[in-house]
């Protein structure tokens, strides 16, 4: 059975004139400060001292909001209709993000390092960057035909790199969008060494402010791009354990991390999360290691992992197993350590279980949920 749904409220009836509540001023700062963010948009309808309290206490008391988890599903025929929901996981809630955009003839949705959302097809391009991803924007599709690319955003160019159809000449083609100018343009193809492995399945994807670093889901080889030069460099070899059956690169807490998945396919054995210098490319210490019942639950019913999703923002890294998705699993990095646990997945059913899934993390903001509260687009579950 459906689990009922119940509508957020977006306005507590008061009237201006009625009596103030006694609350006010730092006591109502420091009350606010633990009512989760999801809550804070009908507190800041009270009142004007109260909407004055909301923001001073995001603003003064350096709140630690936890990124939400944003899960989006995707049907694998025409009209290939998308859903999404949300997880908060300050409130524990999963609220559902309605009037998710469709494209004509693109049959895959795609995410690339936790901010972009992207879909192809040979004669258009469409992106979306905002936190609840409510936002497309729609271009033309690159110069060369690609089926499995790599995507990412650094800065306002969003660069996109291998991944073409067999019949185009260079496989390691690179073209860059510059979302100012609006035009795409030609650069350095990839490293030659990537030849064999140079398509999204294969490549993980991880971005700063101004560049892109690519990492052998296989091996740990890591070259770096720069949209400002077009120039490659690398490769780094960042694997400091053997058997590797995954390997993705991430920025979280400020690091950039490594998140190894040791054993194989039928025996994951463990998952480390390594901090890596970001200049010489060494694993500079082990950050934590997924407990024994985490690795269980990310093999999920499958009991295999053939790959492993990452998904990074923030302080929070979000792992799950694409092959069976039913439970997520969160790393939060902190001082120089790392907790973890786990959320059931609340978009996994028997209707999208043979859908496509994306898995992504988002900073959402109060102007966020009050712009997409004043259409009606956020509903719990």
């Amino acid at each position: 059975m459906a689990p009922e749904q119940v509508q957020i409220p977006t306005k507590i009836s008061r009237n201006e004139d009625q009596q103030e509540s006694p609350l006010y001023g730092d006591i109502l700062e420091a009350i606010l400060y633990h009512v989760p963010l999801l809550h804070l948009v009908p507190a800041c309808q009270v009142s004007k001292s109260w909407n004055r309290a909301v923001f001073s206490s995001l603003r003064h008391l350096n709140r630690n909001v936890k990124p939400w988890l944003i899960v989006l599903s995707q049907t694998t025929w025409s009209p290939y209709k998308t859903t999404a929901r949300a997880y908060d996981p300050a409130s524990h809630a999963w609220i559902d993000i309605h009037s998710q955009p469709s494209i004509k003839s693109i049959s895959t949705l795609r995410s690339s390092h936790s901010k972009l959302l992207y879909m192809l097809s040979p004669s258009k391009f469409a992106f979306s960057t905002d936190p609840l991803h409510r936002t497309w924007h729609h271009v033309d599709a690159p110069l060369v035909w690609r089926t499995d690319p790599i995507v990412a955003l650094v800065g306002h160019r969003i660069v996109v790199a291998g991944g073409t159809c067999e019949y185009e000449d260079d496989p390691l083609a690179v073209e860059i969008y510059d979302t100012r100018e609006r035009r795409w343009c030609t650069c350095n193809s990839m490293p030659a060494i990537l030849k064999d492995s140079a398509a999204s399945t294969w490549l993980s994807v991880a971005v700063d402010d101004s560049k892109m670093y690519v990492t052998d889901k296989n091996t740990g080889l890591t070259y770096t791009f720069d949209p400002d030069s077009r120039t490659w460099s690398g490769p780094y070899d960042l694997c400091p354990d053997g058997t590797v059956i995954g390997a993705m690169t991430g920025f979280a807490n400020g690091c950039f991390i490594l998140v190894e998945a040791i054993g194989s396919e039928v025996h994951l054995k463990g998952v480390k999360v390594w901090e890596v210098n970001g200049v010489s490319f060494e694993c500079k210490e082990l950050v934590g290691e997924m407990p024994e019942a985490m690795v269980e639950k990310l093999k999920g019913e499958s009991d295999r992992v053939m790959s492993i999703g990452m998904s990074c923002i923030g302080h929070m890294v979000c792992l799950h197993n694409p092959w069976s998705p039913e439970e997520l699993i969160l790393c939060e990095l902190d001082k120089g350590g790392c907790s973890w646990g786990s959320v059931r997945n609340a978009a996994v059913d028997d209707r999208t279980r043979m859908q496509k899934l994306v898995v992504t993390c988002s900073k959402v903001g109060l102007p966020d949920l009050h712009k997409a509260l004043q259409v009606g687009a956020l509903r719990l579950v």
